[in-house]
């Protein structure tokens, strides 16, 4: 059994933000993070899952997946990702480009989400939220290709 804990952050929407991530399995822990110049809060909270699920080395893990996004939780709980894909309309949708990744990650692995309270007393969450800001604040931030390129296109640059 796989635990893993995600949260993102966005220092305005659209802003600087980052991802913080807590993987729990047979003892071993690890954290990620990682900061971005120009991106949404919605957006780090699903490349914090996609970030978790990527660090995997394993397929047909159970996982169980902690986030206080409801955005996240509910997209996949309620089924409407799946049915994104199977939709012409999927092409409309905000942040196809992860949630195209986070399809292919799905289906390899047993995933459970769970939605928690966020600023509340669970200490993985609370620490993936001081690693989430912390990223966004930090000063070598990336590129989040993903979204600046969308932005672009919606101006006409591309």
């Amino acid at each position: 059994m796989v635990e893993i804990y995600t949260d993102g952050a966005s220092r305005g929407n659209p802003g600087p933000g980052g991802y913080g991530v807590v993987l729990l399995a047979n003892g071993h822990r690890k954290e990620l993070s990682k900061g971005f110049r120009l991106t949404t809060n919605n957006r780090m909270e699903l490349m914090a899952v996609i970030a978790g699920l990527e660090a995997l080395k394993k397929n047909d893990l159970d996982i169980t997946i902690y986030s206080d996004s409801k955005y996240v939780v509910e997209s996949v709980e309620r089924g409407g990702v799946f049915q994104w894909d199977i939709k012409a309309d999927f092409a409309k949708k905000k942040n196809r480009d992860l949630w195209k990744k986070f399809l292919k990650l799905y289906e390899y692995q047993n995933i459970t989400f769970v939605w928690v309270k966020g600023h509340a007393s669970n200490k993985e969450n609370n620490r993936c939220d001081i690693l989430a800001t912390e990223a966004a604040d930090g000063f070598e931030l990336d590129k989040d290709e993903g979204y600046e390129k969308e932005m672009n296109i919606k101006k006409g640059m591309f």
